[in-house]
Parts: structure tokens; C-alpha cells; sequence
């Protein structure tokens, strides 16, 4: 069997299991683990595992999520969001499209202010 072969396999007994309602991350981890084992053998196996957890739970480039998260809340409470979305209804509200472009508008002004485009 060539890899393209266990991957097709692989896929479809991914679909399989959530068929049976086995949740979609453990049907994913099932499978992969069982197709990287399949092509690159069990040892490999256990020493991937091995150093990806404690890559991942060290990795602290997530940490900044939760902060954000709290930012949002802190805006949300001081009637910040709410502020910046009617100053931008005001401005931009009468175009065509006027809810969309005023809810883009508001994001962008939070955006300028916290420093970050994606976290708002």
C-alpha cells in the first residue's frame, strides 16, 4: 500500500467514527495517530507525541488570548463598544449597507485603540 492509499483509508474511517458520534477530535486524533504509525512505524509514534505535548503546552504565544478576552469585557462594561458603534452609525450609517459598514467602522476604531485588528 502506498500513502495514498492509507490516507483514503484513513479519511474514511475518520468519516466512519463520526458516524458513530465519536466527537471530531477524537476521531482525528484516533486516526492520524494510527495512519503516522502505519507510515513511519510506532516508535516515532510515541516520541512525536511525546515532544508536541510539552511543545504545545510550553509554547506561550496563546497566552495574550485570555488578556484580550478581558480587554474586550472591560470595553464591553465601560460602554466603549457601544459608544464607538453609534459614532460610527452616525458617520457611515446613512450609506447603502449602512448596519455593515457602520459594524466595520466601530471595529476599526476598537481595532486603532487596543493596538489589534484581529482581536477585535
Amino acid at each position: 500500500m502506498d500513502r495514498f492509499d492509507i490516507g483514503l483509508i484513513m479519511f474514511v474511517a475518520a468519516l466512519v467514527l463520526i458516524a458513530l458520534r465519536m466527537t471530531v477530535a477524537g476521531a482525528m486524533l484516533l486516526v492520524g495517530g494510527l495512519g503516522y504509525a502505519a507510515i513511519n512505524g510506532w516508535l516515532p509514534l510515541l516520541s512525536t507525541l511525546k515532544t508536541i505535548t510539552y511543545s504545545k503546552f510550553a509554547n506561550n504565544g496563546l497566552s495574550v488570548l485570555p488578556l484580550f478576552l478581558l480587554m474586550g469585557e472591560f470595553a464591553s462594561r465601560g460602554g466603549m463598544n457601544a459608544r464607538l458603534f453609534r459614532t460610527a452609525r452616525a458617520w457611515l450609517g446613512h450609506w447603502r449597507g449602512g448596519l455593515a459598514v457602520a459594524t466595520i467602522g466601530g471595529c476599526a476604531a476598537f481595532g486603532a485603540i487596543c493596538g489589534s485588528s484581529l482581536a477585535t
